[in-house]
């Protein structure tokens, strides 16, 4: 049996077993995000979907307009004068063949990995390893392109990669804990926003479940799913 720490039982107590509003829902967050960390903020959302059908999963991006408050390594993987624009354009790590030889020696220091659509044949032998991880490039993600300055300008800035798991979860971090309210609160709109553009075609009957938001170490707080999809971006500032 799982032993849930005093700190946590306190602050299981400070959330009501109903559905809030969404920026009441984002100062419960806040006032939970107790941690000896700076705190992430995460948002758990349900839906109906069955990502086993082709036609019913959920892949795609999302550019968080306050951004995600933590930065991120980039590496890329072109050739020629591509790895050089990559360097130039503020990637940590860029390389041809040689990185990929380096990343299956299992050095994977960066926590994205873009990739031109020539060196993808090269590329797809790190699937296995890469795979697992999240880290993959795929172009529904934004991560195979050739246009590699947008492409890293945009993930340092702030644009994330999301998919549904296996069970129809969307797992997102959407911030930090330490952001205004208000700031979490469009990042969460434009997630949301992004999730109904991006429907699958399969997707039948109620699409949004539940949408539960939390912090890092802190208790799952329910949002009214109505009221977020609802608000207007102009409300949410």
């Amino acid at each position: 049996m799982v032993k849930i720490s005093r700190r946590l039982q306190e602050l299981n107590k400070k959330v009501e077993d109903r559905a809030y509003e969404p920026l009441e829902a984002l100062n419960l967050l806040k006032e939970t995000a107790t941690a000896k960390f700076p705190e992430s903020a995460e948002a758990h959302i349900r839906l109906g979907i069955d990502p086993k059908y082709a036609d019913q999963q959920l892949r795609t991006t999302v550019a968080l307009p306050k951004g995600t408050g933590q930065s991120i390594r980039v590496a890329v993987i072109a050739r020629g004068e591509k790895v050089t624009e990559a360097t130039n354009a503020g990637a940590d790590l860029a390389g041809s063949e040689e990185l990929i030889t380096e990343i299956q020696k299992g050095t994977i220091d960066f926590d994205l990995l873009i990739a031109t659509p020539d060196m993808m044949p090269q590329v797809a032998k790190l699937g296995k390893l890469l795979g697992p991880r999240g880290l993959m490039p795929s172009p529904k993600g934004g991560t195979v392109t050739f246009d590699l300055p947008q492409a890293i300008a945009e993930f340092k800035a702030g644009k994330l990669e999301f998919r549904a798991d296996k069970t129809g979860i969307v797992h997102v971090m959407f911030g930090k804990a330490a952001f205004p309210a208000e700031d979490l609160m469009i990042n969460l709109k434009a997630l949301q926003e992004t999730i109904d553009r991006n429907r699958p075609s399969g997707a039948k009957g109620r699409y949004w479940r539940t949408v539960y938001v939390a912090s890092t170490m802190g208790p799952s707080i329910e949002v009214d799913v109505s009221l977020l999809r609802d608000l207007k971006v102009g409300d949410a500032a």
